[in-house]
């Protein structure tokens, strides 16, 4: 199957027809994530707050299965690039297996130590049974997630974008339907409650990873994927999926370290800031999500045409979903300034509250715009299999320089402080990511060179 139309479709259509259906999945799933937490809240509180202590967890589950997918999308789409389908091919299967290990190990170190994670935020026994029993099944489903992402990565590198989208999309759906039929036991669905709401969440995953094995049954992959590969299984490409997929699964994990930290600075001052944060960042969601998308979109066509030697084009391709994503947080930015009451009105009815956290809106919004460099490089860096970089650039954003000097603003001007921290870090953060991409890339291409000219 030809895949050169990657080197050879102007560009701005192609990245756009890679990019829109994962704005559009991302975006719902984004949704089913809060329709989900809807529908628990609607049993109790204790539910909720169950769930939210189980969600670090799950986070971790999330963190390692999507990283390590990540990894195998950018070699793969590497070697397709350089028109090694064999590698191509190895990359996948190899993914596939380690994928399959990583599950069941996460499936049994994540539901043995359950009990004790919870000890250690609640002394409730009554919480700490809705969560074992939330989590446990939510755990046990932990191969069949690690297998559905590297499968949707599989797909993205070959550039079957709408086969994705339709398969994130059916199990979100799935998801949303099942929530109230097996948590209230509506119709003849049996009463469920919490392990409901998780079994509901299982099911999608679970649908999503069949649509993907149907798939590759009708409509082959460009990718073969055969038990052949795994019988002298190459270490180059392990170092190489491991080299992108560990990074990549840090920096899914660094935003949780972050609003740990800010919610203890935030704490000295009043349960209302750190409400206001938590608030935030699931507004802000709805404003990164679509930049991600973008960025998912451009991975196998940036590590597709690097491997292909295009170097030109991989720098407009940059140069276009940056543009893209400025575009995005732009729109961000205008909804933050015009109607910042109104979006935290969506998550609280307390004048306090929304008052403050209008306030915290404008000034954090002010870095939205310039973060879009580090967003964009950091991904870029990952199609290109150079995941330490990118690993470097998040560590910059959510930890090196926004922790210290939220810290350092707020002894001077309190919550607000912490607020401006954000705009400060993502222009620090914006002119170190300019630097780092070019110097990666730089170095990446002259090694590009040098493995070449013996073959000239």
């Amino acid at each position: 199957m030809d895949q050169t139309y990657m080197k050879t479709r102007p560009i701005l259509p192609l990245v756009l027809s890679m990019s829109l259906p994962m704005v559009l999945s991302m975006l719902v799933n984004s949704l089913y994530n809060i329709v989900d937490s809807y529908f628990v809240a609607q049993i109790s509180e204790d539910a909720m707050t169950a769930l939210s202590l189980v969600f670090p967890v799950q986070n971790m589950i999330n963190a390692v299965t999507i990283g390590f997918s990540i990894g195998i999308n950018a070699v793969i789409a590497y070697y397709l690039g350089a028109r090694q389908e064999s590698k191509a091919s190895a990359a996948a299967t190899q993914g596939l297996a380690f994928s399959l290990l990583h599950g069941l190990l996460l499936t049994v170190i994540c539901i043995a130590v359950l009990p004790a994670f919870l000890h250690m935020f609640t002394p409730d026994a009554q919480l700490i049974d809705m969560g074992v029993r939330y989590g446990r099944i939510a755990c046990a489903f932990s191969v069949i997630i690690a297998l559905a992402m590297a499968f949707e990565k599989i797909f993205q590198a070959v550039g079957r974008m709408m086969l994705t989208m339709v398969s994130m999309l059916s199990g979100a759906v799935t998801n949303i339907v099942l929530d109230p039929l097996l948590i209230f036991g509506i119709g003849p669905f049996p009463q469920l409650g919490i392990e409901g709401a998780a079994i509901a969440t299982g099911i999608g995953q679970a649908l999503s990873l069949v649509i993907y094995l149907v798939a590759c049954r009708v409509r082959p992959l460009p990718v073969r994927i055969s038990r052949q590969y795994l019988r002298s299984p190459s270490g180059e490409l392990s170092r190489k999926i491991y080299g992108v997929g560990i990074p990549a699964a840090l920096n899914l994990a660094l935003p949780s370290l972050l609003i740990s930290a800010l919610n203890v600075i935030l704490a000295g001052y009043g349960q209302l800031y750190v409400l206001t944060l938590g608030v935030y960042y699931k507004l802000q969601t709805f404003i990164y999500l679509p930049a991600n998308g973008i960025v998912q979109g451009m991975r196998p066509l940036i590590g597709y045409n690097f491997g292909a030697q295009e170097y030109q084009r991989v720098r407009r391709i940059y140069l276009v979903t940056l543009a893209l994503a400025a575009g995005i947080m732009a729109v961000g930015t205008l909804l933050c300034w015009i109607m910042p009451e109104t979006l935290m009105g969506l998550f609280t009815t307390t004048p306090e509250t929304i008052a403050a956290g209008a306030a915290a809106l404008r000034i954090i919004s002010l870095g939205f715009l310039v973060s879009a460099v580090s967003v964009i490089s950091s991904g870029a860096l990952e199609g290109l299999s150079m995941g330490g970089a990118s690993l470097l650039i998040s560590l910059l954003r959510f930890t090196v320089v926004i922790i210290p000097v939220a810290f350092l603003f707020s002894r001077f001007w309190g919550a607000d402080g912490v607020w401006h921290a954000f705009w400060v870090t993502e222009a620090v953060t914006a002119i170190a990511s300019l630097l780092i991409y070019r110097h990666a890339i730089g170095a990446a291409r002259k090694g590009e060179d040098a493995r070449a000219r013996p073959e000239t």
